[in-house]
């Protein structure tokens, strides 16, 4: 079959690649930048059995108008799988909270297994790093390899979608914002491949026919989170159930082990990840580190009231802003400014482009020369780590 690939950047090459392995004959392009594969205006000359485009590409693009209707790459992704999957499979997708609930479910499963987030890609239970990727959908193929060559299950996050080819498909949050040249809704997209995978769990706030409600299974009460569903009940504690940001990943991680037959009651052991939440001192100065890929105005709201709940109310100073442009669904800089205003810290460190603080280590080393004795910090930089 003769397929045209777009999108070289998240993920088309690696697609490509995987596609001329399977005996097909493949032309990518590089839809953004020009400088990989071959140029637009030849493949406007040629011919294609199938073309296949990530969601977020603008559908006016001419190579969609002559070439369209696209396959999506997760979609293609799935052909790639061909049926040779991991067991249990489980793909976490969502604007917020995927790597955390991938952390939960995969700290959950017994045995062999490979958790694919976007803080890296491990082999458990020994958690032994085996590479840093992105979440693409092409990303998957490695990792659903890995998970089959050890004989083992696979936890894995995808951006702005699912393959749908595992056993049970998690949407983290509802949250929606335009995608492809603001043309498409990303959550009516995620919600579209969503429905065609076999089991789906849903976090409060949105429907869809055939999921499962993960408040139908979980429910909490202060520290407490109480379960039941699929013949399996009980309960757990944890500090983190206070905390919304944890509170759904937990609910979700609770019901999707439900949904495969495994107790949840382990997560009353699970600890906050680095970059979502996770509290340390340095001398008598508290640092609440929420600088992740995830990280929006509720999420550095909540990270603020945390800081100044665990440190008596003591001057706050705010490490803000976006590290990494390439990061799907960004924070704007209104969206800065509103959350600086709504948080009202005593100092504030912006982060990023045009700000003398071009990296979050280097706002954090400028926090910490501002910060006095006794004082917080918070660390909301939206950034790949």
């Amino acid at each position: 079959m003769r397929i045209l690939v777009l999108d070289t950047i998240h993920g088309g090459a690696e697609l490509a690649g995987a596609l001329r392995g399977a005996g097909h004959q493949v032309d990518e392009v590089d839809v953004y930048r020009g400088q990989a594969g071959i140029p637009i205006e030849e493949a406007l000359g040629r011919t294609y059995d199938l073309v296949t485009a990530p969601v977020h590409l603008d559908p006016d693009h001419p190579l969609l108008r002559r070439h369209g209707p696209a396959v999506s790459h997760h979609e293609m992704v799935k052909r790639v799988l061909d049926g040779r999957l991991p067991h249990p499979f489980i793909e976490i997708t969502g604007a917020r909270g995927k790597t955390t609930t991938a952390h939960a479910l995969a700290a959950l499963l017994p045995g062999p297994g490979i958790l694919h987030t976007s803080t890296g890609t491990y082999r458990y239970p020994e958690r032994e790093l085996l590479w840093k990727r992105s979440i693409t959908p092409a990303s998957l193929i490695p990792a659903v390899r890995e998970a089959e060559r050890i004989g083992g299950w696979l936890v894995a996050e995808e951006s702005l979608g699912v393959a749908a080819a595992g056993d049970v498909a998690v949407l983290t949050s509802p949250d929606d914002y335009p995608v492809a040249a603001g043309k498409k809704s990303a959550i009516a997209e995620k919600c579209r491949l969503l429905s065609r995978a076999r089991t789906v769990v849903l976090p409060p706030g949105i429907d869809l026919p055939g999921a499962v409600a993960a408040d139908s299974m979980v429910s909490f009460e202060g520290r407490t989170c109480r379960y039941a569903g699929n013949g399996i009940s009980g309960s757990f504690e944890n500090p983190l159930s206070l905390l919304p940001g944890y509170q759904t990943p937990l609910a979700l991680a609770a019901a999707a082990a439900c949904v495969l037959g495994v107790d949840p009651a382990p997560l009353g052991r699970f600890a906050a990840l680095p970059g979502r939440m996770a509290a340390r001192w340095e001398g008598d100065i508290l640092i609440v580190d929420n600088a992740n890929s995830g990280t929006n105005m509720a999420t550095t709201i909540e990270a603020a009231r945390y800081a100044r709940e665990l440190s008596g109310n003591a001057p706050l100073t705010l490490v803000i802003g976006e590290e990494a442009r390439a990061i799907c669904e960004g924070f704007s800089k209104n969206e800065i400014l509103r959350t600086v205003s709504t948080v009202a810290p005593a100092k504030t460190v912006y982060v990023g482009e045009g700000y003398v603080a071009a990296t979050l280590d280097a706002g954090l080393d400028a926090a910490r020369a501002i910060t006095p004795a006794a004082g917080a910090i918070v660390l909301a930089v939206k950034t790949w780590r």
